[in-house]
């Protein structure tokens, strides 16, 4: 079981047909839910916190980037080969995806959940459940279009997770009086 020996198991083919199957009207909103992983978005987040003056979170965004293509293209595609579900799941729907290449782990659901990680001591609760669920609707629409495979961007998830915990130590996270969060307004 798992994904290092790249195949898909039988629990995570069923996952996967589970949201890939959902109807074609929800394509665009989970489409538009997909682009909340894309590489510019931490650079958009990057040039906010400088707005708001928040530097730490700005260098931490950017660094976000090369943290991102390091820790997925040379590290965990290197060891765990594992091809897109149009090359290793019969009957996938591939919606304006990839139908083969490298697959573990998800890109989109390393930078979407390194984000979150990364804004999480800079908001107050409620804009960090958006966050995190904008997070979660972002894996379920890479495995709704087919790109990826459930493992795949469970494994991004936990790869975004544990980059953006060791940014956030590098560069630090402001310190919160009595408890609270930084102010964003919310």
């Amino acid at each position: 079981m798992g994904a290092s020996p790249g195949t898909v198991g039988s629990l995570e083919r069923r996952v996967f047909a589970s949201l890939n199957g959902l109807p074609d009207a929800l394509r665009a909103p989970l489409w538009l839910a997909q682009t909340a992983g894309v590489l510019a978005v931490p650079l958009v987040v990057a040039a906010a916190a400088l707005v708001l003056r928040h530097w730490r979170l700005a260098v931490a965004a950017v660094l976000l980037v090369p943290a991102k293509l390091g820790v997925e293209r040379d590290l965990l595609k290197v060891l765990v080969p594992r091809e897109r579900p149009g090359t290793t799941i019969p009957g996938a729907v591939l919606r304006d995806v990839p139908s083969a290449g490298p697959s573990f782990p998800s890109g989109h659901a390393l930078i979407a959940f390194g984000l979150v990680v990364l804004l999480a001591p800079y908001l107050r609760r409620r804009w960090v459940l958006a966050a995190l669920t904008l997070a979660v609707l972002n894996s379920v629409a890479r495995v709704y279009l087919g790109a990826h495979a459930p493992l795949d961007v469970v494994g991004g998830a936990a790869a975004g997770i544990a980059v953006a915990a060791l940014l956030n130590i590098v560069v630090g996270v402001p310190v919160r009086p009595s408890g609270r969060r930084a102010t964003v307004p919310g």
